[in-house]
């Protein structure tokens, strides 16, 4: 039994979070943000649904290898297939968890599973000794719990455990519940479980309840939170991670409970994510939101000065906003770029130090300074951008004015073709996007467009994230660099080649066999 002090954390951020509407991590995008949790001290990490995908199946089985620390789990329907699959890729981790659901609720049941209680209650014990076989860690999820009726519920966590499940998890699938609805049902399957059995909270915020139904969850008993980093996940998102971790550390004492995250970790994985995934974090987010330690009122820029605790209930240098450590300029060289990246925690295998290594000396002549969060965009834009991009922005020209129409000339490398298209649009980087679409020849419709400063000053590098429909698959892609319209060329060229590299379905939503299909259309 786990320390009943101590609240585990389980990320789905690889997971439930990818399958936020946009968001397609490649590979080596998942390794590196699994690196980062796992430098934050995650308890369990899901690396994803091994059965969804081959692509899926390799970054499991990457992270399962390659990742240390947490717990690697994977998602497997309670169907022997799913297991199976789950299985395989996490045989090369140290500590291996699979985590298998499956709908319970009337609605669930009637109209996606097409499936009996019978038929339901078999599946889950058929399938949770399936996956015991395979590991003694086994979690299982009873999908849409909070909308399911009660003593079913409790039937389903009963054959669960019999069968070998260790944690029992109860989502909030739909963002149903109230924080005392919620904690009330926890602390029932609590009373009415063993001991042993660790219970766990997988909620959604489609009402902005998933911390508070989490945090209700813990009070009663619950000692697993299930949760993604800046919230992300399916419709309006997750738990917090964040926020979760943060409301433990400053209520414990009241709570009565803690947890073993690396609280320093918790800026440098926020703005990781939210690059690589192209979801940008709003000023006003708790936590780690760019305002969320900025005090403009003058009484209470009078009262952090005279003592931080008035206004301010976190330290922000706990969680890891310390200001900029690492300044490079131009002169410095491969070593110094190479140490300044490892005391940031950042490590790249050669290929890709060697292309960030070059962004970084190309920035450096027009930028005075390089600071860490400059680094950390460049490198987070070159592992972004795959190995091998087809297509590679030779040369960008633009201009305009108030009497002269905007145009942009772009020069673009195919191996060894070079193809070079103007275009003009209603701006310059409207200009931009439309010479590198001619350019590379897709038809591209906008669907977002983010541009953000990576530090302050006159020269801060503009960072820009897009979202682009193609062929009816959404991509995003992120550019960074000194002027604005090239770095919205080079995300936008990003999201063209994204699209051009990945040839398989986004993770989670990849199985359309015809028998299984209805079961995969929602995840817990």
């Amino acid at each position: 039994m786990s320390d009943p002090d101590v609240v585990r954390f389980f990320d789905t951020t690889l997971r439930d979070g990818e399958q936020a509407p946009g968001i397609a991590l490649t590979k080596d995008e998942k390794v590196e943000i699994a690196e980062q949790l796992a430098r934050l001290q995650v308890d369990i990490l899901e690396a994803g649904f091994a059965i969804s995908s081959d692509g899926e199946f390799d970054a499991v089985r990457e992270i399962a290898t390659s990742v240390k620390g947490p717990v690697i789990a994977s998602l497997a329907r309670v169907v022997p297939g799913d297991i199976e699959r789950a299985a395989e890729a996490l045989k090369g981790a140290d500590r291996s968890r699979i985590h298998v659901f499956i709908s319970t609720s009337q609605i669930h049941m009637e109209d996606m599973l097409r499936m009996s209680h019978r038929q339901v209650l078999d599946g889950i014990g058929e399938g949770v000794k399936l996956a015991a076989g395979y590991t003694d860690d086994v979690e299982f999820s009873a999908q849409d719990a909070t909308r399911t009726e009660l003593d079913f519920l409790l039937e389903c966590f009963d054959v669960a455990v019999k069968a070998g499940a260790t944690t029992i998890n109860v989502p909030d699938t739909v963002g149903y519940a109230t924080p005392a609805e919620f904690g009330e049902l926890v602390r029932i399957v609590r009373d009415r479980t063993s001991e042993h059995v660790t219970i766990s909270t997988h909620c959604h915020n489609d009402l902005g309840l998933a911390v508070a139904n989490s945090l209700a969850g813990v009070e009663h008993g619950a000692r697993q939170v299930e949760v993604a980093v800046n919230g992300i996940g399916e419709r309006a998102g997750n738990c917090s991670l964040e926020e979760m971790a943060m409301i433990l550390r400053t209520r414990r004492e009241a709570l009565g409970v803690g947890h073993g995250l690396n609280l320093k970790e918790i800026v440098r994985t926020s703005r990781l994510v939210s690059a690589l995934t192209g979801y940008s974090v709003q000023p006003n987010k708790a936590v780690v939101g760019a305002s969320a330690f900025a005090h403009e009122s003058g009484i209470h820029q009078h009262g952090v000065l005279a003592n931080r605790a008035t206004y301010e209930i976190m330290d922000p240098v706990e969680i890891g906003l310390e200001g900029n450590q690492i300044v490079l300029g131009k002169h410095s060289g491969r070593h110094a770029f190479a140490d300044a990246l490892d005391k940031v925690g950042i490590s790249i295998d050669d290929d890709h130090m060697h292309r960030a290594f070059a962004r970084f000396k190309e920035l450096a002549d027009r930028k005075i300074q390089i600071t860490d969060q400059d680094l950390a965009a460049i490198v987070s834009e070159e592992v972004g951008s795959g190995k091998e991009d087809l297509l590679v922005l030779e040369s960008l020209a633009s201009g305009g004015g108030t009497h002269l129409a905007p145009t942009a000339t772009v020069r673009l490398r195919r191996g060894d073709e070079v193809i070079e298209e103007s275009a003009m649009g209603d701006g310059m980087i409207d200009a931009a996007c439309g010479a590198i679409q001619r350019a590379a020849g897709v038809e591209a419709t906008l669907i977002t467009f983010n541009v953000s400063s990576v530090t302050g000053g006159s020269d801060a590098l503009g960072d820009v994230v897009v979202q682009l429909e193609i062929d009816g698959r959404r991509v995003t892609g992120r550019g960074v660099a000194t002027d604005v319209v090239e770095a919205s060329a080079r995300a936008y060229l990003a999201a063209i080649n994204r699209a051009a590299s990945v040839a398989e379905p986004d993770s989670a939503r990849a199985i359309e066999t015809p028998a299984e299909a209805a079961r995969n259309e929602v995840t817990p």
